[in-house]
């Protein structure tokens, strides 16, 4: 069973379950992008793995190669010292080496395949996170977004709201009467019309009180004063 059919089933699993018990889907969502990172940590370690395999092939099937060279050499000089029984040997000890060469060399190609095929996983599972965290984000946002908009509506229509612009209005009635009668004690003010012909009648008050002081001065200088001698006469 592949990496991706058995997080497949347990994702599913785990939905199914959550489906049941009425979870909400955030919480779903949670679940699979923490399915997702725990399968990307398992892929991952499979990738470093297969590379690890790889790497250890390659340095047996060098080691195997020098092997089989030394044998070969051993066999010429054998063969140079006219020991065909040690060339022989020798040469069998290069076939084996060849062998060990051959099956390192299908360990390889597995080990290759192996890590192909991982990080192909790895690269297909990390954009299926990305997208599903982008989405997730996405939902957080219009969630929040919906949660404000049905607090600021919900305190838009709350009755309370109405109360209180009820007695606002109640407030700007009262104001609007005491203004209003405000007017009316304004409105008995003497006029500035009314004032400036009071303020003409009083002077014309004050000039006939002064030709009335003035006629009764004259008056009262023109009567002759008794002399004392006019009375002892």
């Amino acid at each position: 069973m592949g990496l991706f059919s058995r997080f497949g089933d347990i994702v599913n699993s785990n939905i199914n379950a959550m489906l049941d018990k009425a979870e909400d889907p955030e919480k779903i969502a949670r679940l699979m992008i923490q399915e997702m990172e725990d399968t990307l940590i398992e892929v991952r370690s499979g990738a470093a793995r297969a590379m690890a395999d790889k790497k250890e092939m390659e340095r047996e099937i060098a080691h195997f190669e020098k092997v089989a060279s030394e044998w070969e050499a051993k066999a010429e000089m054998a063969i140079d010292k006219g020991r065909e029984d040690l060339a022989r040997g020798a040469l069998q000890a290069k076939q084996k080496a060849a062998s060990e060469i051959e099956a390192r060399k299908q360990g390889l190609d597995a080990a290759e395949e192996a890590f192909e095929k991982r990080s192909a996983d790895l690269e297909k599972l990390q954009a299926k996170l990305d997208e599903a965290k982008a989405k997730h984000r996405a939902l957080m946002m219009r969630r929040e977004a919906a949660e404000h908009r049905i607090r600021t509506r919900s305190r838009t229509y709350d009755s309370r709201v109405d109360d209180a612009l009820a007695r606002y209005s109640a407030v700007e009635r009262k104001v609007d009467e005491m203004e209003a009668y405000a007017d009316t004690i304004k409105g008995a003010e003497p006029s500035l019309e009314s004032q400036f012909a009071d303020l003409e009648k009083s002077e014309a008050v004050e000039k006939e009180l002064a030709d009335l002081k003035r006629r009764k001065g004259m008056a009262t200088t023109a009567t002759p004063t008794t002399t004392h001698s006019d009375t002892q006469e």
